[in-house]
């Protein structure tokens, strides 16, 4: 097992100076947080490693079993040698499964920092240790309570020699030995075995019920037989006036040697829910993602004009929520999904005006030019790097207030550690195979025990993205039937075309656009080639047998109404679907062409006569602004017209045998005359017939939300090869020995040298002559002090230019800003 180099250190910095850069690089990896910003030393890196937050967060990062390493390291002995943990973790009868896990959860543990020292005196961080140890307040995980000698703090000398009398033990001279040797006979199985032996029945049943803890128990002032037995024999110590506890070391020795009562060295399995053929996997998967992508293109397609309006607060309303769900024909928690995604790939935004509405951006227009697989490849990329949870709509946060779509509130950086996780853990299993759920979460709840709820309460946030999870990828088409499809594992960095072959796993390396390209060449061969053509029938439907060409889909949509969706679409024409196609600026001959073109069908006769008829009416009735008026060659028309009962709220008047004029405005009018069966046209202020189509309304152009990121991201190898470089040099400057002064003693490590001014420009300049290195004190223009090795090229006009060791290149210092100078020792380094 790994084990310090160099002996014991006695500190956690000299631990880790002992460490060699790629280890350290390693820490900082692991524990991107002590990176900001980057420490000056190695000293200030372990005390940075050793603050509450830093350790908070790595120890939420542990799995069950590394865990629970550590907890048992806090109720050991400090330091404590690895026998000793052994013991405490497998019990005196050992467990082969802990003690081959063992050597590398406590690899993990030295590697983070959070344990140092030899393998006899493996030491946990302090702060660590506080917040892992018992304590009244808040009981450590493992159910054990506190030694002998922390129980027996402050009890009168005379009440410990009366437990050592009644315990059988011979009475001692003062307090330490007692509790020395009420604690010797604790931890001695075989005697402690015989003192249980005469034990009441009642007694030992009060211990079964402390012994996993809590160890804790009310007593009344006048305790029972079995309590007072054990209090007698200090196997229940009192730790206040009402109540008891049960020894650390009587506790152990009850659950013969173990910390926990049931160590989970091994990751629990997920299983297999469902075994289909990755072919068929693969085909549902890709059906899906084409739904995807139709959905999305429908929702944008229902805000082209112009979305709903932002709530004050930001976000949607739930009617407008509930509106949307209706035209989607889906339920308000899926619509919120789709919603949510074309929002976190940049389709959808608010215009940013006074009255501030949702509507699609200039990014949508060109996403709806690219081929279906990379349309399919945006929306995938951006759900799986988004930080924002829908599934949290309509829930309450802390203060009470519901959570709206695209509200300000449903980021939860979790999500996307979360959501990789899942489809990496369901990636391990063979292709076309579906993980079950529950095996699944129970994994999730043993990687990071500290992030939710064990018992996997529904306020678990990270069980609920997880499942959240599961149901959203089986939607974007990145799972079929609950497996992981070819594109998914693509997706993730696993197999796939362009991967070589190599049958590399989900965390295989590559950008997340290789990743991408290659999820797109692996969907593409799957999705259905849009068709040119549609099957009329009599009954004035049209069948499209598959998807459909952008074109010929946008036309149709406009000349017919979708009856019916799914694997084959259904339109139908009516009178009011054909005159919208007139309005468009269609012509009856256009409309025939178009059918005759794009029908395998022969036209059926009752929707050629349909489109005439439509036709032969649509237009001859004109109106315009006067405020507003009806035009028609024919005044017996007209005259029908002010007849009809249901013109007399249009408030119509003759003007001329041709002309009539009405109250209300013309688009009142032109509704209000297609209401009583009539096709009239609009026209313009020239005469000309207004041809209306949809407003496409867009926003500025925006830039997707970004991820909210969970902690400092994980450096480079760069980033990680600069800091490591500079903790070293800055550890040389701290640490350098130089020549005092004549007129000083041996200066401390760490301090500052002080000089004049010109003692300063003398030293650096005659390093610069021999080629010698120097240590100074630096102030930088923000007032920064620090401490420098560097070796002088040139000194003019007030600057030195120099090597600098700290920073490993040549820099320029102004010399009004250095505040010392000082040779190096002839044993320095």
């Amino acid at each position: 097992m790994p084990e310090e180099r160099g002996g014991s250190p006695r500190t956690l910095a000299e631990a880790l100076r002992a460490r060699d850069d790629e280890e350290l690089a390693a820490l900082l990896r692991a524990r991107p947080d002590l990176l900001s910003p980057v420490p000056n030393d190695v000293t200030q890196l372990a005390t940075r490693a050793g603050t509450r937050a830093s350790v908070v967060r790595a120890l939420e990062r542990l799995d069950r079993f590394t865990l629970q390493t550590a907890e048992a390291l806090a109720v050991a002995p400090d330091p404590a040698p690895y026998g000793t943990l052994l013991a405490l973790m497998a019990g005196d009868d050992g467990d082969a499964d802990v003690e081959t896990a063992l050597p590398g959860a406590l690899g993990v543990l030295r590697g983070q920092a959070l344990v140092w020292g030899a393998d006899d005196r493996l030491r946990l961080v302090r702060t660590a240790r506080e917040l892992l140890a018992p304590s009244p307040a808040r009981p450590s995980p493992t159910g054990l309570g506190p030694t002998v000698t922390e129980a027996t703090t402050g009890m009168s000398p005379g009440r410990l020699q009366e437990i050592v009398a009644a315990a059988g033990l011979p009475t001692t001279h003062d307090p330490v030995s007692a509790v020395a040797s009420l604690t010797s006979l604790f931890t001695d199985r075989s005697r402690m075995a015989a003192l249980l032996d005469t034990a009441p029945s009642d007694a030992l049943a009060v211990l079964d019920r402390l012994v996993w803890g809590p160890p804790y128990g009310e007593v009344t002032a006048d305790p029972t037989p079995p309590v007072r037995w054990l209090r007698d024999r200090g196997l229940l110590l009192p730790a206040s006036p009402r109540t008891v506890v049960l020894p650390r070391e009587v506790a152990l020795h009850l659950r013969a040697g173990r910390a926990h009562r049931a160590p989970e060295p091994v990751p629990p399995a997920v299983t297999s829910a469902a075994e289909y053929g990755p072919q068929a996997v693969d085909s549902a998967a890709a059906g899906q993602a084409y739904t995807a992508l139709t959905t999305v293109e429908d929702l944008l397609k229902d805000w082209h004009e112009g979305g709903p309006a932002v709530l004050r607060a930001g976000g949607l309303a739930v009617r407008d929520l509930k509106r949307t769900a209706a035209a989607l024909d889906t339920s308000e928690q899926l619509a919120a999904f789709w919603i949510e995604l074309a929002y976190a790939a940049g389709l959808l935004a608010s215009d940013g005006e006074a009255e501030e509405r949702y509507a699609p951006t200039p990014a949508y227009d060109e996403w709806l030019e690219l081929p279906t697989a990379e349309r399919w490849g945006d929306l995938a990329v951006a759900w799986l790097t988004a930080t924002r949870t829908p599934g949290l709509v309509g829930s309450q946060d802390a203060k009470g207030r519901t959570l709206s779509v695209l509200g300000p509130d449903l980021d939860r950086s979790a999500a996307v550690e979360v959501r990789r996780r899942v489809l990496e853990l369901a990636a391990e299993l063979p292709h076309g195979t579906a993980p079950s759920p529950e095996s699944l979460l129970s994994r999730l709840r043993w990687e990071r025990p500290l992030r939710g709820d064990a018992a996997g309460s529904t306020k678990d946030l990270r069980a609920r993205v997880a499942a959240w999870t599961l149901s959203e990828a089986e939607l974007l088409g990145v799972t079929g039937r609950g497996a992981l499809s070819t594109h998914g594992r693509a997706l993730l960095g696993g197999e796939g075309p362009g991967a070589g072959g190599t049958g590399e796993g989900p965390g295989a390396e590559g950008t997340l656009a290789d990743r991408r390209a290659r999820a797109v060449k692996s969907l593409a061969p799957l999705l259905p080639e849009p068709l040119d053509h549609v099957l009329l029938q009599a009954d004035l439907t049209a069948v499209a047998p598959g998807p459909l060409d952008r074109p010929l889909a946008e036309t149709l949509a406009v000349l017919a109404e979708i009856e019916s969706k799914g694997g084959a679409t259904v339109y139908r024409f009516t009178p009011g679907s054909v005159r919208r196609a007139l309005d468009a600026g269609m012509a009856a001959s256009d409309v025939h062409a178009f059918l005759t073109t794009h029908s395998r069908t022969p036209v059926p006769q009752p929707l050629s006569y349909l489109v005439d008829d439509v036709a032969r009416r649509h237009g001859h009735l004109r109106i315009g602004a006067a405020s507003a008026y009806v035009r028609c060659d024919d005044d017996a028309l007209l005259g029908e017209i002010l007849a009809d009962k249901r013109s007399q709220g249009l408030g119509l008047r003759r003007l001329a045998p041709t002309v009539l004029a009405a109250q209300s405005d013309p688009g009142t009018l032109l509704e209000g005359l297609r209401t009583m069966g009539y096709a009239p046209a609009a026209e313009s202020a020239e005469g000309d017939v207004v041809i209306t189509r949809a407003h496409a309304r867009r926003t500025p152009p925006r830039t997707p939300p970004a991820p909210v990121p969970e902690g400092p991201p994980v450096p480079d190898g760069t980033l990680l090869g600069a800091a490591v470089k500079a903790i070293r040099a800055g550890d040389m400057a701290a640490s350098v020995v130089r020549k005092p002064a004549a007129d000083e003693g041996r200066p401390q490590a760490g301090e500052l040298p002080r000089t004049s001014s010109a003692e300063t420009l003398a030293t650096v300049q005659a390093a610069a002559l021999t080629g010698s290195a120097v240590w100074i004190g630096y102030v930088n223009a923000e007032g920064a002090a620090s401490q420098r090795v560097i070796a002088p090229v040139r000194v003019e006009g007030g600057f030195v230019t120099a090597f600098d060791h700290t920073a490993d290149e040549v820099r320029t210092y102004p010399l009004h800003r250095i505040t010392g100078v000082a040779e190096l020792a002839d044993d320095a380094p």
